[in-house]
C-alpha cells in the first residue's frame, strides 16, 4: 500500500517515496491549452499549490529528461501528442516566497536576494555562456552584491539567458507570491509591493522568452499595486470555474481514499469535520491537508488539523479589530450554520483593512475561513463557514472576546456549560449567575432587550460546537423556539432554552413577591415550550423523551434564573 506522506510537497518526492497521490496531472493539459500566457491560482493555505507547480516544473524542466517516468500510469500519460511536444521541453525557472516570513523590510529583502541568488546558482551551468558584462551581473547577483534594483530585473535577465542557451522559451513558476506582502502588510507594506511589482512586471509583461508562467497565492492582491501593466495575466480564483477541481480534493477523491485505507465506513464524520469548500461550480471539495492527516494513521482522530498548519492570530486579530456589534451577531450566525451576506473585493488592498472593514469578508473568504454557496449580484455572495473544522476558529475568537473584553474566566464558563448539558441545572444558575455577574457588572441593563440576552447567550455557548449543532429561532412543533441544542454523537441530550426578561425586584415589593413573578415567569416559559412542542425537532433526530432537556431562563436584571421541567427524571 502506498504511503500517506505528510508535508511532501515535491512532486518528485512523492511519487518516488511510493507517497500516495491524488492525481491532478492534467492540470498540465489545461495550462498548455489555455489561452492565457500568465495564469494567477489563489486558493487557501494547503490546498495543493506547491505540490501541483512541482509537478509543473519536473514535467517542463528540459535537463531532467528522466522525469518522464514520474508521469507513467498518470492521467497525462494518456496524451501522447502532449507527452512528446511538451514534457520535458522547456527550461524551467522556479522559485517559491512560502518562507519569506520577516519582521523587517531589511531582513526581508536579505531573504528575497538569497532566493534570487540561489536561483540564478542553479543555474550556473550557463555562465561559461555569458558575455563578459552578463557574468559581472551574474556573479554579482549569485554572491548578493548587486542593486536592488537588479534582483528586480533578475527575472527577466534569466528568462532571456536560458532562452539563448536552449532556444526554448521558458516556463515561470512563482508559488505562494504574496506570503511576504501578508507578513508585511503592517510594517513595510509600500517597499514589498513596490518589489513585487517590479520584479513580476519585468520578468513577464511583454516578455518575448516567456512561454508559460504559473504564479500561486492566497489572494490577488490589487492589479494597481502589483500586477501594474500586466495585461497577459488570467486570474483563476476559487470564484471561477476553470480549473476549478485541480486544487483540493473533491469528494469522488475522498471517498476512493478512504475505500484505499479501509476507512469508508467514516466517510459521513469525515463529510462532517472536512467537507464543505465550493471552488467555481465544483461543490464538495476538501482540504487536502486535513484529509491526508485524518487518513495517515490507523486511529484516525477527528479534530483540527489544517487550523494548526499556521498561526490564526491574523485573522482573530482582524476579527478583534471590528468594533460595531454587527461582526459578533454576523459570527452567531454563521456559528448557528447560517449564511451572511457580503461584497467581495477580488483586488485585494491590505492597507484598505484599516479603513474598509467589509474586507475583512474578502480575507476570509479567500483564505478558507469560510466559502461562498452563491452569488446574488455582482460581487455580492452568501458565505458560511465550510465544516467543522473551521469553526474552532470561530469559536477561538468568540473565547477571546469573552475572555478580555468581557473579562470572563475561561474556567468558569467552562464549568457552567458543563453543567447546563449534564442537566445540573442549579449548578448551572449559579455558574451562569456568575458569569453575569462579570460581564454586566458596569451595565444598565434596563436598556437590554430580550434580544440582547439571547444574542449574549448564543455566543457563550459557541465554545458547545463541537458536541452541538446550535440553533436558534428556528421553526419546531408549532412555533419558533428561542435556542436549540441539538447532540452530533450520542451521550448527549438534547437541549431546548426559552427565554424571557423582566424587571429587578422593584422598591415596592416584597422578596416574596418578586419571587412569585419569577416563577410565573419560568412556569409560563416552560408552559410555552410544551404547548409549541418545541422539542420536535429533536424527537423527529430519535432522542426520546428523557433525552431533551427543557429549560426556562428568566433575567431578571443582571441576575438570571433557571427552570427544569419536573418531567425530567433528574429533577
Amino acid at each position: 500500500m502506498k504511503k500517506i506522506l505528510i508535508g511532501v510537497s515535491d512532486f518528485r518526492n512523492m511519487i518516488q517515496g511510493n507517497g500516495y497521490y491524488v492525481d491532478k496531472t492534467l492540470f498540465i493539459k489545461e495550462i498548455i491549452d489555455s489561452g492565457a500566457q500568465v495564469s494567477l491560482f489563489t486558493r487557501p493555505r494547503r490546498f495543493g499549490k506547491t505540490l501541483n507547480l512541482s509537478m509543473l516544473r519536473y514535467f517542463f524542466d528540459i535537463r531532467q529528461p528522466e522525469n518522464r517516468q514520474l508521469f507513467d500510469g498518470l492521467k497525462i500519460s494518456r496524451y501522447k501528442e502532449i507527452m512528446d511536444d511538451h514534457c520535458c521541453q522547456y527550461p524551467v525557472i522556479f522559485i517559491t516566497f512560502k518562507d519569506v516570513k520577516r519582521d523587517t523590510w531589511e531582513e526581508t529583502l536579505d531573504k528575497m536576494k538569497a532566493l534570487i541568488a540561489s536561483l540564478y546558482d542553479e543555474h550556473s551551468y550557463i555562465y561559461d555562456s555569458l558575455k563578459p558584462g552578463e557574468k559581472k551581473f551574474f556573479t554579482a547577483i549569485i554572491e548578493k552584491k548587486a542593486k536592488s534594483s537588479d534582483y528586480e530585473d533578475s527575472l527577466l535577465f534569466l528568462s532571456e539567458l536560458l532562452y539563448r542557451y536552449h532556444g526554448k522559451q521558458v516556463i515561470i513558476l512563482i508559488d505562494e507570491y504574496d506570503t511576504p506582502i501578508h507578513y508585511g502588510y503592517d510594517k513595510y507594506y509600500d517597499k514589498i509591493v513596490s518589489f513585487m511589482r517590479n520584479f513580476l512586471s519585468a520578468g513577464l509583461e511583454d516578455n518575448s522568452f516567456l512561454f508559460k508562467a504559473v504564479i500561486t497565492g492566497i489572494l490577488r492582491v490589487s492589479k494597481e499595486s502589483i500586477f501594474s501593466g500586466l495585461n497577459n495575466i488570467a486570474v483563476f480564483s476559487i470564484l471561477n470555474h476553470q480549473f476549478d477541481d485541480k486544487f483540493g480534493f473533491t469528494e469522488q477523491e475522498v471517498k476512493q481514499l478512504l475505500k484505499d485505507y479501509d476507512k469508508s465506513e467514516l466517510f459521513e464524520q469525515v463529510k462532517f469535520w472536512y467537507n464543505g469548500y465550493r471552488i467555481g461550480d465544483q461543490t464538495d471539495m476538501y482540504n487536502p491537508w486535513s484529509i491526508l492527516n485524518f487518513t495517515a494513521y490507523a486511529k484516525s482522530e477527528f479534530r483540527s488539523y489544517w487550523t494548526q498548519t499556521s498561526a490564526n492570530e491574523f485573522i482573530k486579530h482582524e476579527i478583534s479589530k471590528q468594533k460595531s456589534d454587527q461582526i459578533r451577531q454576523d459570527i452567531e450566525t454563521l456559528l448557528q450554520g447560517g449564511t451572511v451576506t457580503k461584497d467581495i473585493v477580488e483586488n485585494f488592498v491590505f492597507s484598505d483593512l484599516e479603513t474598509d472593514k467589509d474586507l475583512l469578508w474578502t480575507l476570509m473568504l479567500f483564505s478558507g475561513y469560510l466559502t461562498f454557496t452563491g452569488r446574488l449580484w455582482h460581487n455580492t455572495y452568501k458565505l458560511r463557514i465550510p465544516n467543522n473544522e473551521v469553526k474552532t476558529v470561530f469559536q477561538e475568537s468568540v473565547i477571546h472576546w469573552i475572555k478580555n473584553e468581557l473579562q470572563i474566566q475561561k474556567s468558569l464558563l467552562d464549568e457552567t456549560l458543563h453543567a447546563l448539558i449534564h442537566g445540573r441545572l442549579e449548578e448551572f444558575e449559579q455558574g451562569f449567575r456568575r458569569v453575569m455577574q462579570d460581564t454586566f457588572s458596569y451595565y444598565d441593563t434596563r436598556k437590554f432587550n430580550e434580544y440582547v440576552f439571547h444574542a449574549y447567550f448564543l455566543g457563550l455557548l459557541a465554545i458547545l460546537g463541537d458536541y452541538y449543532e446550535i440553533k436558534s429561532n428556528r421553526e419546531s412543533g408549532e412555533g419558533r423556539y428561542d435556542i436549540l441544542l441539538v447532540p452530533r454523537q450520542p451521550g448527549f441530550k438534547g437541549i431546548v432554552i426559552e427565554i424571557k426578561r423582566t424587571e429587578p425586584q422593584r422598591d415596592n415589593e416584597t422578596h416574596e413577591q418578586f419571587q412569585e413573578r419569577i416563577e410565573q415567569l419560568l412556569h409560563q416559559a416552560i408552559a410555552q415550550i410544551e404547548r409549541r412542542k418545541y422539542y420536535k425537532e429533536l424527537q423527529n433526530k430519535g432522542l426520546s423523551d428523557k433525552d431533551i432537556l427543557k429549560v426556562a431562563i428568566v433575567f431578571a436584571g443582571k441576575t438570571p434564573y433557571v427552570y427544569k421541567s419536573s418531567s425530567d427524571p433528574e429533577q
